[in-house]
């Protein structure tokens, strides 16, 4: 039975193949890895895996580097493996989606390397060449690494633009055979059984649209996407990469015929605003300057993903207070804009505080993005450099190399973290399975019951204000039935009020331990405890 609105209720587990489990011992995890893992993602609850990348790259940017879209780099496994990963990913009720990076390649790609050959190679368009440097409206995305967008190359005797690293070029997306390569790379991978691309660097790409065509915004590109993507899968569904700023949300969403989920930068800043300051009113107000997608879209948030924490949608100050909480020291900060640490770590490793931003992740409207570790409380390495502190190998066991691989760690693709409150000696998967209050317990039975709240969709969704700034209050409704759900956001006790229609007889379904049922009303009392967290539905929902 199709669902062409699966992506609405799922719950998305993004995973580094590399850094997820080494199936053949070579010090890199890999894609069969993956595959052998993935119960530990349906048993979490999660419904859809994100996959980061595993194509043919040099691997100087995490797979970004793309030397060959069409193709498994060789250190993670064939395309024999992927077919075996999304045979199994479907017996388990699992969609996979997979990356697409078509804003740059490697400059190791048989395209750029052929361009910079011969000036009259086919693919010498498939790049922005200049003889000079040329002004341009975009700037380095690694401004403390790359000093300019353009490099030298002494081959092709022309600089080339790079929006990214220097080593890797972007491509000419106003060139329309480019635009016909990336719906190749699509509708390969469509054809292969994913259910649709985590599309990078969106803005990126829209600003060579507009260069096609400078009468137009851009958008074009994205229409074209989600009509190439449907033309292959009707279910397929293109999730952005776009941090702009929220008014700007709209033109990415369409009237649903562009991006069909978008990673909420704009929301995920202010969630870390929230916590700095132990006040849900920046979070609230942040959801309230959005625009509500249309209604077959979607926002997808997240807490951490595989790069720097970045802090670009808040005001000077308000990064400022972030940094002061979570990243007080320069060795915790990347780019001069974000934080380069991990969620765990960034608490201070307080269960209850890790469990209870979990809790709020999964109040927010929209698909809910957990990065694997973060259900343990996996902490970061620091010796590494910049985006890697957060890209450890996944700690599975106490056992030798976290139980990751059978390799000599210094063949490892990244160390494992050891020794302190985060190393795999005493957080991993197999020690947190045991126990039922344990973090991994606890953020499971969060995603399997998020799975049955139907009720959760930015059209049905109500801001309370409960009398405590502490506490963020959601109230979802249906023609059915509604949930609220609140989370306290400080370490202190407190009493949120609930005043309105549709309140009464609220029992909890999800709370940090066991409260007293909601007293008095109008207006109700739900009490909380520090970073206490409470999810209640009317009491006839299950009674009758």
């Amino acid at each position: 039975m199709t669902n062409p609105l699966w992506y609405r209720s799922a719950s998305v587990y993004q995973i580094d193949p590399s850094r997820f489990w080494d199936s053949d011992g070579d010090g890199w995890g890999d894609l069969p890895g993956v595959t052998a893992r993935l119960d530990h993602v349906r048993g979490l609850g999660a419904t859809c895996v994100w996959l980061l990348p595993f194509y043919a790259s040099p691997f100087r940017d995490g797979g970004y580097d793309v030397s060959d879209h069409l193709a498994v780099d060789p250190r993670l496994g064939d395309m024999a493996d992927v077919a075996a990963l999304l045979q199994r990913a479907d017996e388990l009720g699992l969609r996979v989606l997979v990356e697409l990076v078509a804003q740059h390649t490697s400059d190791q790609h048989r395209w750029f390397q052929e361009a910079r050959h011969d000036r009259r190679s086919p693919y010498r368009d498939y790049y922005i060449w200049a003889d000079e440097p040329e002004p341009t409206e975009v700037s380095p995305i690694f401004p403390t690494v790359e000093d300019s967008v353009w490099a030298w190359d002494g081959e092709a005797q022309q600089f080339y633009r790079h929006v990214f690293y220097s080593h890797e070029p972007d491509l000419a997306l106003d060139n329309p055979r480019v635009r016909a390569e990336m719906h190749r790379i699509m509708t390969f991978w469509l054809r292969l059984g994913v259910s649709g691309f985590r599309v990078d660097a969106v803005p990126s790409m829209v600003e060579r649209a507009r260069a096609a065509r400078p009468d137009t915004d851009g958008h074009w590109l994205l229409r074209d996407m989600r009509a190439h993507a449907w033309s292959q899968q009707p279910e397929a569904v293109l999730l952005g990469e776009v941090d702009v700023e929220p008014k700007q949300y709209a033109d990415y969403f369409g009237d649903g015929d562009r991006m069909t989920m978008l990673l909420n930068f704009w929301a995920n800043n202010h969630l870390f605003l929230a916590l700095a300051r132990g006040d849900a009113r920046p979070l609230a107000d942040a959801l309230r300057a959005q625009p509500v997608p249309p209604s077959h879209a979607s926002y997808a948030h997240w807490l951490r993903n595989n790069d720097e924490l970045d802090l670009e949608r808040l005001s000077a100050q308000e990064r400022d207070e972030v940094l002061a909480a979570f990243a007080p020291q320069e060795e915790h900060q990347a780019y001069g804009r974000g934080v380069r640490r991990r969620l765990a770590p960034m608490l201070g490793g307080d269960p209850r505080r890790i469990a209870l931003v979990h809790a709020l992740l999964l109040s927010l409207p929209g698909p809910p993005v957990l990065r694997y570790g973060d259900e343990i409380g996996m902490g970061d390495d620091l010796s590494q450099p910049e985006r890697l502190a957060v890209r450890a190998p996944m700690q599975w066991s106490d056992g030798v190399n976290a139980g990751f691989s059978a390799a000599p760690a210094e063949r490892l693709v990244a160390p494992v973290i050891t020794g302190g409150r985060f190393g795999y000696e005493t957080v991993n998967v197999y020690g947190q399975t045991l126990h039922g209050d344990s973090l991994l317990s606890l953020v499971g039975n969060m995603v399997r019951t998020r799975s049955g709240l139907r009720e959760i969709d930015p059209h049905g969704m109500t801001l309370l204000d409960v009398g405590a700034p502490s506490v963020f209050a959601v109230r979802y409704a249906d023609e059915r039935t509604s949930v609220v759900m609140l989370a306290n956001l400080s370490d202190q006790a407190v009493t949120a009020r609930l005043e309105g229609d549709g309140l009464g007889g609220l029992v909890d379904i999800l709370a940090d331990h066991d409260y007293a049922e909601a007293a008095g009303g109008p207006p109700l009392s739900l009490e909380l405890a520090g970073y206490g967290y409470r999810w209640l539905r009317p009491r006839d929902r299950f009674f009758g």
